[in-house]
């Protein structure tokens, strides 16, 4: 028969203190537990705070980089700017020494030549006839009693100064016809329609490329009538020109 070893009773103040420090050790085991398991949530909480720190911490690493490039980039723009500012500045005082020196070169020309034309002027008149008070006289004795009468030595001179050689042509018999027909208010000047020319002599009356009057070929866009002849004569611009300074005199005065 098998021996069987039994536990002997413990005495009870033994068996007491032994409930005690089992209860003790188990709640020191349930207390390292806990401790651990704190630990261990700090350990994390702490860990997703530190990564946290770090990702804020490189978005600001970042955005100093981008603000870096930002202050970099305007400061080079604002040197570039500075730089052409001072050179444009540099460039308009240039031109506007180079104006004002040319404008003052232009002011002491234009004054020399004042100077000069004011003593060509006075030794001029100095030297000149006065004719200028004997031509006035002669107007003011033709306003007395106006008319075109050749006695008359204010109307003799227009007409030696200025109607004779005005309408003195090439073609000297029709300059005296039409010098009587403008004397005479008989004159017609017209244009040319060019669709519709009259058959004309050429020798006599000219033509659309040749003025009848200098004899010069010429496109003659007018035509002159002198009282109530027929013939049409073809004239120049320059001629037309003339004829009509006269008629222009006549019918002034």
């Amino acid at each position: 028969m098998p021996w069987k070893k039994t536990r002997e009773k413990m005495p009870p103040e033994e068996e007491e203190e032994a409930g005690a420090h089992r209860r003790e050790t188990y709640n020191m085991s349930r207390l390292r537990s806990s401790s651990l398991e704190i630990k261990e949530k700090g350990t994390e909480f702490l860990r997703e705070q530190l990564d946290a720190a770090q990702k804020e911490l490189k978005l600001k690493d970042e955005e100093c980089v981008k603000l870096s490039h930002v202050r970099n980039q305007l400061e080079q723009e604002l040197e570039e700017l500075t730089a052409s500012l001072f050179e444009e500045a540099h460039k308009m005082v240039r031109e506007a020494n180079v104006k004002q020196a040319a404008a003052e070169k232009q002011l002491k020309e234009a004054q020399g030549k004042v100077r000069s034309h004011s003593f060509c002027v006075q030794t001029h008149s100095w030297k000149r006839p006065r004719l200028d008070s004997v031509l006035f006289a002669e107007f003011l004795s033709w306003k007395e009693a106006p008319s075109l009468d050749r006695s008359s030595a204010f109307i003799s001179r227009v007409y030696r100064e200025d109607i004779g050689p005005c309408l003195s042509f090439t073609c000297s018999e029709l300059s005296q016809s039409v010098q009587c027909a403008v004397e005479n208010n008989s004159l017609t000047i017209e244009p040319v329609a060019m669709s519709s020319l009259h058959t004309v002599k050429a020798l006599e009356c000219g033509g659309p490329n040749k003025c009848a009057l200098s004899g010069m070929s010429r496109p003659c866009r007018h035509r002159i009538k002198l009282g109530d002849k027929e013939n049409y004569y073809y004239i120049s611009p320059s001629s037309r020109a003339r004829i009509t300074a006269v008629c222009n005199f006549f019918t002034y005065i």
